[in-house]
């Protein structure tokens, strides 16, 4: 366990400390208060938007007093970023919380938007952005959507840019981020036309704005291989869980974790899990993988909250993480 807080330990320091900037995004921002989805696409015309510096507070840019809903766009270029590297995107601190999209496509968020408002004002925004989203050839968007309740607002603080990710994690497919969330009352499949939010993950699902939630909800995520990795097992690492689990991929169940203790008693929600993948779950290189995740929270806390999550081979499993 010392060798993953290591590797965790490095991965962050490297995102807080902003090594190797690619695309500096200090400076002027297109910036509008109120809130309409379609300011996340990446042809609506902003031309009339305020001109905005960032990191800057927006009272400090002219906009007093005003608490609530807005939008800062940004447009970079894809030609800068190298299509092989894993890269992120620097927010530095947001006041109070915030959503991120790139080309309109969501990549992370931090606090809860209302009806279910939870700041987090005092949380640095890294976010990973998936190189499916990302328009190597030329012009790319980026849209901030923050809300804020009182006090300072906006992009106030840090060394805003998209730097490349010092990939100490041996993953071959990194799991961190957004994935697909819902409630169930007794812990049954929730089909696809029901409404599946968004959660970010590892995080207690309390600080997602499901708070005093206690039961069952459903994680679910795709991934795909880009090789076939022979007879070398594949491991999938849930990292811990709060209090028990049961993971399928491809619609089956490759591993479940349950002391069948009360609340107070159990000691399952400080597990570190890994499973085994079978191959013959797996769908050939190139094609989508499912995985989805059953929780079942006993008391207090919630969820998939500490990492690492993704899939590694066993070798380096036992070798970086045993």
């Amino acid at each position: 366990m010392k060798k993953i807080a290591y590797i965790i330990l490095l991965l962050s320091a490297c995102l807080e400390q902003g090594y190797g900037q690619l695309i500096s995004l200090r400076g002027r921002w297109q910036f509008t208060i109120g809130d309409k989805a379609v300011y996340a696409k990446p042809d609506y015309d902003d031309a009339d938007w305020e001109g905005i510096w960032a990191p800057s507070a927006w009272e400090e840019e002219g906009f007093h007093g005003y608490d609530g809903f807005a939008w800062y766009r940004k447009k970079f270029d894809g030609k800068l970023l190298p299509k092989e590297e894993k890269i992120y995107v620097n927010l530095g601190y947001i006041d109070d919380a915030d959503e991120v999209y790139i080309n309109g496509e969501l990549i992370g968020f931090s606090g809860v938007m209302p009806p279910r408002y939870r700041s987090a004002y005092n949380a640095q925004r890294s976010y990973v952005i998936p190189g499916s989203v990302i328009n190597y050839a030329g012009e790319n968007l980026i849209a901030v959507r923050v809300f804020d309740s009182q006090g300072e607002g906006g992009m106030v603080d840090g060394e805003l840019g998209i730097y490349p990710v010092e990939d100490f994690s041996p993953m071959l497919v990194d799991l961190q981020g957004l994935w697909s969330f819902a409630l169930s009352r007794d812990g049954g499949v929730i089909s696809d036309n029901e409404n599946w939010d968004k959660i970010m993950v590892p995080m207690h699902w309390e600080k997602q704005g499901y708070r005093r939630y206690d039961g069952y909800a459903w994680y679910r995520n795709t991934f795909e291989l880009t090789e076939d990795y022979g007879n070398e097992v594949l491991v999938l690492m849930l990292g811990k869980i709060d209090d028990f689990d049961e993971v399928y991929i491809n619609g089956e169940l490759i591993g479940a974790t349950n002391d069948h203790r009360k609340y107070m008693q159990s000691q399952s929600y400080d597990k570190f899990r890994a499973y085994d993948i079978p191959k013959h779950v797996l769908a050939p290189p190139g094609k989508t993988n499912s995985v989805e995740v059953l929780v079942h929270d006993i008391g207090n806390l919630g969820g998939i909250y500490q990492g690492p999550v993704g899939i590694t081979t066993k070798s380096k499993y036992y070798r970086y993480y045993r």
